[in-house]
């Protein structure tokens, strides 16, 4: 039986330019797992809390562990919050659409495009990140050079499509290595 997936756009709220990814996910995913699939999108480390909120209802880790996507899937469009790192308080407007079944050859989540490099985790939120991108952009700036050595290698014109890709492979593998497991438990025990 073919699973179904459905396009999820990640918008980070208040990005200027604007930072979003687009990608393909199974609509069997938990929230948490769904999770995962945001934080590999954005390059981040999942190093802090976070909640999905859905209206106004917030739902955290341990209920996103049991809820599927397809649990809130509505005709047409279904729109989520998340949020991650309740001290930067990254926003994300969540957006899935066209749930459809799968290609069975192609692995999920897929990365399917996306713009603008998310902000490095610990830099303030939106108001810190444009602060420090404006302090690396001012080499007369009084906290340039320490921005220059926080930031690292950071490159705000720079979105490295490759390591998103990357990281959703590796989720993609992980769920299809334990499909296969699952599948053949299964038959062993029929």
């Amino acid at each position: 039986m073919s699973e179904t997936i459905a396009t999820l756009r990640i918008d980070l709220i208040d990005s200027d330019p604007p930072i979003w990814r687009e990608v393909e996910v199974p609509v069997a995913m938990t929230l948490k797992q769904l999770h995962a699939v945001i934080q590999a999108a954005m390059d981040w480390e999942d190093a802090h809390l976070w909640e999905f909120t859905v209206g106004r209802e917030p739902i955290g880790s341990s209920r996103a562990a049991r809820m599927t996507l397809q649990d809130l899937l509505r005709p047409r469009v279904t729109r989520l919050g998340y949020t991650y790192d309740m001290g930067d308080c990254w926003e994300h407007q969540l957006t899935l659409t066209k749930p459809r079944p799968a290609d069975p050859a192609v692995a999920y989540p897929r990365y399917i495009a996306g713009e603008n490099p998310a902000p490095p985790e610990d830099c303030g939120g939106i108001p810190g990140f444009y602060a420090q991108l404006d302090a690396l952009a001012d080499p007369a700036h009084p906290e340039h050079q320490d921005v220059k050595e926080w930031l690292g290698d950071f490159d705000p014109g720079r979105f490295d499509e490759q390591s998103v890709k990357d990281r959703l492979a590796r989720i993609a593998n992980r769920r299809q290595k334990a499909s296969i497991k699952a599948q053949q438990q299964a038959e062993s025990q029929g």
